[in-house]
């Protein structure tokens, strides 16, 4: 998908919501434990109820590999269903995979072709040739980890390398790999007073914004620092609203918890005018 694509469909839907997919077999309704693939069902159901408020959709693959062939299967069914019937929404593996070479190549076809996602989040670790092989896929978006919502960011990502931190580092030094058109950045919602700095680096690239909801991120401080005249933003929900209910009703809970976030999403956007 193109950049300009999304920036349509966030203005058009007035949201800049998206929407984790963190399914766990263990927080499903009971019901649906009787179906033959219970996992999908679920993110079906979700996904019907929660696409008119939002613009993307992030499975977190770890929470399907962790159950084999049958959970790839239900990623599989997951992304042929958003691609087949809500192609317009723009999708994110969240696989945070790092390698170089041959081997990021294979990741790459993995999820650009194989899957046909939109995008994948990477760790920046190894550097530029572990990055670049996903940059070379046309209309592909690599997501890097910049500077990330859990407590351990603290452990390295601030840290200072020649008097800078090692996340601003990371910022500067993506932008002269090979088609850095194509990449955004993940930042943490917990990490909002951050964002001031981060735009001076990278004033118009999109960031990928997780920590809101469950975790404590606050959707206005992220708007007020991070915000572009392009939006620039994808602020993603997980727990906070596929797990909004645990009963037969978790769909329309789902729904209401995502309208919930993007009427808010639109008193931001309404700022832009």
């Amino acid at each position: 998908m193109k950049t300009e694509a999304l920036i349509n469909q966030i203005r058009k839907k007035q949201s800049f919501l998206c929407v984790g997919l963190d399914t766990d077999l263990e927080k499903l309704p009971s019901h649906l434990l009787k179906e033959e693939d219970p996992i999908f069902e679920f993110n079906k159901a979700i996904i019907e109820a929660t696409q008119e408020f939002c613009v993307a959709y992030k499975p977190n693959i770890a929470f399907y590999e962790a159950y084999g062939i049958k959970g790839w299967k239900s990623l599989e069914k997951t992304i042929d269903y958003l691609n087949t019937h809500y192609p317009e929404q723009f999708t994110i593996a969240d696989a945070k995979r790092g390698d170089i070479g041959n081997t990021s190549t294979r990741y790459a076809k993995a999820f650009f072709e194989e899957l046909n996602f939109d995008s994948i989040t990477i760790a920046p670790y190894m550097g530029k040739d572990s990055v670049e092989p996903f940059l070379a896929f046309k209309d592909k978006h690599t997501i890097i980890l910049a500077l990330t919502s859990n407590v351990g960011a603290f452990d390295f990502q601030t840290k200072k390398v020649d008097g800078q931190e090692l996340y601003k580092m990371v910022l500067s030094t993506s932008k002269t790999y090979e088609n850095p058109q194509n990449l955004m950045y993940v930042v943490g919602a917990t990490k909002a007073e951050y964002l001031k700095d981060i735009r001076k680096i990278i004033p118009e690239s999109f960031l990928l914004v997780p920590g809101v909801g469950a975790q404590g991120g606050d959707l206005q401080d992220v708007c007020k620092f991070g915000i572009t005249e392009n939006i620039g933003l994808l602020v993603n929900s997980s727990r906070g609203i596929i797990y909004a209910s645990s009963d037969e009703h978790y769909a329309s809970s789902a729904k209401e918890q995502a309208k919930k976030i993007q009427l808010e999403m639109k008193i931001e956007l309404d700022k832009l005018k």
